[in-house]
């Protein structure tokens, strides 16, 4: 039987893990076995620059920690070696780095997820790992809000450049004048 102080440690772990679960916007569970130093390095200061933050758990101590959130769904996939990667301010950060990890790596494999406190399949994980970074997006609604100001500032410099509006006018009226009179229709 372990000692108190283990007890007490371990339960720390746990109350932590909890509290990582909660405040997190969305997790992943994945399998990090057979990655090595230089690649698992590498992993870590991606996620890292990401405001991801990723730790090596152990399954029981995960388990206890899901129970008290409430993420149930996930106890399944707890088996073998666990890493868990979650992230307060970016849904799809951990999703899109861990999923291209894995495409590269064989035995790395993203186990489980959770999204805004509910399990998710891998179907949605897969999905969220297809979306732009959240700076990227940013630039796209922007980017969107400025297609018709810039067609505006377009049009108004190309009446400038024409000699102004009063011969834009002037042009106007010249063509009307010039266009042929529309034929009045014959009556019966």
């Amino acid at each position: 039987m372990p000692s108190q102080s283990v007890l007490e440690q371990k339960k720390a772990i746990v109350a932590e893990l909890s509290e990582r679960l909660k405040s997190s916007i969305t997790g992943l569970v994945v399998s990090y076995e057979g990655i090595n130093t230089e690649d698992d390095t590498k992993l870590r200061k991606e996620l890292r620059e990401n405001n991801v933050q990723y730790s090596v758990v152990k399954n029981t101590l995960l388990s206890r920690a899901c129970d008290e959130v409430g993420l149930e769904d996930i106890k399944p996939v707890l088996e073998g070696t666990t890493a868990l990667a979650t992230s307060d301010s970016e849904y799809a950060a951990a999703a899109r780095i861990l999923c291209g990890y894995a495409k590269d790596h064989e035995n790395f494999k993203v186990k489980s997820g959770y999204l805004d406190g509910a399990v998710i399949d891998m179907d949605t994980i897969i999905s969220l790992s297809k979306l732009p970074s959240r700076d990227v997006l940013l630039a796209n609604v922007l980017g969107a809000f400025q297609a018709p100001i810039a067609s505006f500032a377009r049009a108004v410099q190309a009446v400038v450049d024409k000699g102004g509006v009063e011969a834009c006018l002037a042009d106007a009226e010249q063509a009307q004048a010039e266009a042929p009179a529309e034929e009045a229709p014959a009556a019966e």
